[in-house]
């Protein structure tokens, strides 16, 4: 089974958690972006990227804004499923950008990285990697790949929102709208492309938002 999550943040208990001990050998979870666990390199994080790899299950994660891009990219880069990736620890895959990976059939596009509305701060910390944002060389991939495709895919997986869907739950939020050039290259995407669902994680909420956009945070939800 194919699963699709939202961003963890390096919160090592939701590792333990039923959805997650339930997972079965051949089980597939993929992660929207800003997993966390790539980001200190300390001893004990590399004991839980130790532990992940070691899964009968794989855990496959897109890049979001609150990722080490020094660590992922010292992955080795390899082909999985059709596609790039960078392989951290055996079981353990990061996703690269504007690619598709068939994965029990299912053909699916991811695009990961966004934009920090606390750049500046992390800046200041040394925790801020200009790699988060999408430069127009992969949006350029990512838009040849689907026409490859004939712009045809049976999921589409990206940390960040097509822009009227993170308009739409930023209003209903009462906040300020904050959309960024990512979001505009997705609106682009989902009004092109033919899919079944598109998921995202940067807004945290497990919701769908629309019948063909969803909202995931902290649920396993299965592609199915």
């Amino acid at each position: 089974m194919v699963y699709v999550t939202g961003d963890m943040h390096g919160d090592i208990d939701r590792l333990f958690d039923r959805q997650w001990t339930k997972l079965k050998a051949g089980d597939t979870v993929i992660v929207c972006g800003d997993f966390g666990f790539l980001w200190n390199g300390d001893k004990d994080e590399k004991d839980v990227i130790k532990y992940l790899g070691s899964r009968k299950y794989t855990v496959a994660f897109l890049d979001g804004t609150h990722d080490n891009f020094d660590i992922i990219n010292r992955g080795r880069k390899t082909v999985w499923k059709g596609g790039l990736i960078h392989r951290i620890d055996r079981n353990l895959i990061h996703l690269c950008r504007g690619q598709i990976y068939t994965v029990e059939g299912k053909k699916i596009f991811t695009f990961g990285g966004g934009e920090s509305v606390d750049k500046d701060m992390r800046v200041v910390s040394g925790k801020w990697w200009r790699e988060e944002l999408a430069t127009p060389e992969e949006m350029a991939q990512g838009a040849k790949i689907l026409d490859e495709n004939d712009r045809c895919v049976d999921y589409i997986l990206t940390h960040e929102p097509p822009s009227p869907v993170k308009s739409a739950m930023q209003l209903r939020r009462g906040e300020t709208e904050l959309i960024t050039k990512i979001n505009g290259y997705f609106d682009k995407i989902s009004r092109l492309c033919s899919f079944k669902h598109w998921y995202f994680g940067s807004l945290h909420e497990d919701r769908m938002i629309t019948p063909k956009h969803s909202c995931v945070f902290k649920n396993l939800t299965p592609l199915e």
